[in-house]
């Protein structure tokens, strides 16, 4: 009887194991991205379009005084920040895009989005903290400091405000789940 096997092998072969292919959520995190693109926008163009002038009296007559989004540091914070989130999420959103193209580089682009997504998540929650504190004395004002509330006279103003701020809060929690969805499947393609 004459055999195959050359000398030297192992007679019970086993194929290597491939490595583990984790879970694929690309398409969440494409629509997640496109979500911060969202409501990056509207937050930026809900604050800046909510400008109001209203007659005010100055020295027993009436005068216009207008109240915009620019002149608070605050306010000017919150748009610099969601205009750089709405760029950031134009950019992951086409590299996301592009990792569906090319599955094996998703673990590397899923690492960077990981850092990325963090420090785009430090930098609105942080906008969004900020325009709130100072939403918050226009809102009820500050008796210690006399510091008058002034979303009595300028309401259509306060409301585009407050309804910036709700979107920018939900573009926030748009990117803890991104975070989250990084996460997750980094862990899923760690073998066990």
């Amino acid at each position: 009887m004459s055999t195959t096997e050359k000398p030297g092998e192992p007679e019970n072969r086993t194929a290597p194991t491939p490595a583990p292919a984790g879970v694929d959520l690309s398409n969440l995190d494409v629509i997640l991205r496109f979500l911060l693109f969202a409501a990056s926008l509207v937050a930026v163009v809900v604050l800046v379009t909510g400008n109001q002038t209203e007659l005010v009296l100055f020295q027993g007559r009436p005068v216009p005084q207008p109240a915009k989004w620019r002149y608070s540091p605050a306010f000017v914070y919150f748009v610099v920040a969601f205009s750089v989130s709405g760029f950031y999420s134009i950019i992951t959103t086409l590299a996301s895009l592009s990792v569906i193209q090319r599955p094996h580089q998703k673990t590397k682009f899923l690492l960077h989005f990981l850092f990325w997504d963090a420090l785009i998540l430090g930098i609105i929650a942080s906008a969004t903290g900020a325009g709130a504190g100072v939403a918050y004395i226009g809102l009820k004002g500050n008796s210690h400091v006399h510091w008058n509330k002034i979303c009595s006279a300028y309401d259509t103003f306060c409301k585009h405000v407050a309804g910036s701020l709700a979107v920018g809060l939900f573009g926030s929690i748009v990117v803890v789940l991104l975070i989250f969805l990084s996460a997750f499947t980094l862990h899923s393609r760690v073998p066990k």
